[in-house]
């Protein structure tokens, strides 16, 4: 019994690709993910800062407490000129694993180089990239749509804007399009008749444009940013029991026991769940609108981590960082530090799928790696009790 849980456990969900559009093509369902070298162009923009209309939560989860807000960092207005020349140089890596549960509900889709993705139908500023985490419930059909369908949902259908600059009406523009993927594709999980009414699934997404990092989240998956070894909460846990939750969800005649949404969800945001939200037009508890928080990048940020709450469940921000980024300055390999991620979150016992994407705005660090050689001819000291018996070892052998 024991060796088939551990079977299970290591499971893992191999990495999915993306096919190409190219010209004048029509988006098809995606079956697969690819990461894609990006490109280290950047035209100048103005800066910009947090969401307008991010609101903070009074009661931040035990796993929020040991990193700091937004509002703890220099007002990006005020950055001196000379780090304002930062060029992000992204690459990914993501790992998955059914964890301790008998299916799969968890999606993920990364594009480190956008533009290329996505050929002359769109035009951004560079670099650009796109990432999601879809944390499936009730069934694996709502995240499998919403991953299928991701790049005509969050980019075709919402009349995304195209710019080769990050400007104001770019920004305002992006912000929009965004919120308008998310409840766009809630409504597209309640037209689908492949999809259960009873299936829903969180979702967080992450856009690089430039030095602009703009994430949107809606669920209680989570974005980490390490900025100089310190974790940077970039989305906030949407849970039924923290206030500001609470108080909306009470507004609109839900109720919370023990901690879940009308005794049925541990989230008070998801796509689909229409058991939940009908009929159509009506005000529900439930809600698809995304938080939309933003920031620009400096050499002072390092990564980015995206996860679903099996990690978060049992691994608080800044541990997660700090494990990453000693991986890092290791063996410099986002795709290891996922897996070293769910690694860590399975030996804590957690109880849940688990997905990671691990996002760097740096080069690859090319260290020269010591030759079989050399490595044999490394020194190693011994303490003089070691050498004592040694000694005493090697006189009893010639004997």
């Amino acid at each position: 019994m024991v060796a088939e849980a551990e079977v299970v456990c290591q499971q893992s969900v191999p990495v999915l690709e993306v096919p190409f559009f190219g010209k004048g093509s029509n988006f098809e369902e995606i079956n697969e993910i690819v990461a894609i070298p990006s490109p280290v162009s950047l035209p100048e923009f103005r800066q910009v800062g947090r969401s307008a209309t991010e609101s903070v939560s009074v009661d931040l989860s035990t796993s929020q407490l040991d990193v700091k807000s937004l509002d703890e960092f220099p007002d990006p207005c005020n950055i001196e000129s000379t780090v304002l020349q930062f060029v992000p140089s992204i690459r990914s890596g993501s790992f998955a694993d059914i964890g301790p549960r008998r299916y799969m509900e968890d999606e993920h889709i990364r594009i480190d180089d956008l533009s290329s993705q996505l050929g002359s139908l769109f035009k951004f500023p560079k670099p650009s990239a796109f990432y999601g985490v879809f944390d499936g419930h009730g069934g694996p059909e709502a995240a499998a749509y919403v991953r299928r369908h991701v790049l005509r949902l969050f980019f075709e259908d919402v009349s995304f804007p195209q710019s080769c600059e990050v400007d104001d009406d770019f920004l305002a523009g992006v912000e929009n399009s965004v919120r308008k993927s998310f409840l766009l594709a809630d409504l597209a999980l309640a037209d689908d008749c492949t999809v259960n009414s009873s299936s829903g699934t969180t979702a967080l997404t992450a856009l690089i444009f430039g030095r602009l990092l703009m994430v949107a989240n809606a669920g209680d998956c989570r974005a980490v940013l390490c900025r100089k070894g310190e974790a940077i909460d970039m989305s906030e846990d949407h849970r039924p029991i923290y206030p500001s939750e609470r108080r909306r969800v009470e507004e609109l005649g839900g109720f919370i026991d023990d901690g879940y949404l009308n005794s049925v969800l541990s989230v008070s945001r998801a796509l689909g769940d229409w058991d939940m939200k009908l009929p159509k037009g009506s005000s529900s508890p439930l809600i698809a609108e995304p938080e939309v928080r933003q920031v620009v990048l400096t050499e002072d940020d390092e990564f980015l981590i995206i996860g679903c709450d099996g990690i978060w469940d049992v691994m608080s921000s800044q541990h997660a960082v700090s494990l990453v980024r000693r991986g890092l300055r290791r063996h410099d390999d986002p795709e290891q530090c996922a897996r070293d991620l769910v690694m860590e979150a399975l030996r804590r016992n957690t109880f849940d799928n688990l997905t990671v994407i691990v996002i760097c705005f740096s080069e690859p660090d090319y260290r020269e790696q010591p030759s079989p050689r050399q490595r044999r001819l490394r020194c190693c000291s011994l303490s003089a009790e070691a050498l004592c018996s040694l000694r005493s070892a090697m006189r009893i052998r010639d004997r």
